[in-house]
């Protein structure tokens, strides 16, 4: 089974209905729940999931409670690669190295969490973003979720 690492960018658009991207990235999902793909994410992508749904400027907004629902009924099937301390610290070196700062630390993250799993693509709609990061360690692809297209390994 192929490998995929999702970023938060596609599991909002795929979880948020309103969302401009949602058909694209809940085809997706979709993909995964159908075993056609095996999901994965890594375990500050709950939190960092949770924090842009409950934070969005939704009409309804939405709640702590139902965030919770949404990633648990979306996200049942999903293996979550656990980061612990030295983790953290290989993507703070990480960071020193490539002298970034502020918030692409998070994408580094699901960039080492996909390296450590050994998936084989990332699908994120922030391609830029993880582009940064390639050429590092024996790193997956990085696949634009905007393209529908199931890849075989690498």
């Amino acid at each position: 089974m192929i490998k995929y690492l999702f970023d938060t960018s596609v599991l909002v658009a795929a979880i948020f209905e309103k969302h401009p991207k949602h058909d694209k990235a809940f085809q997706w999902l979709k993909n995964a729940v159908e075993g056609k793909i095996t999901l994965y994410i890594s375990s500050h992508t709950l939190v960092e999931l949770f924090s842009v749904i409950t934070g969005m400027p939704a009409s309804p907004k939405i709640s702590p409670a139902q965030a919770k629902m949404l990633i648990d009924k979306n996200l049942h099937s999903a293996k979550v690669i656990d980061i612990v301390a030295r983790d953290y610290r290989a993507v703070i070196s990480l960071m020193m190295e490539l002298n970034l700062s502020g918030g692409i630390i998070y994408d580094a993250l699901s960039f080492y969490s996909a390296k450590k799993a050994e998936v084989d693509y990332i699908l994120t709609f922030n391609e830029r973003d993880f582009r940064r990061f390639e050429g590092r360690f024996d790193s997956p692809s990085i696949v634009s979720a905007e393209d529908n297209v199931i890849l075989r390994r690498n």
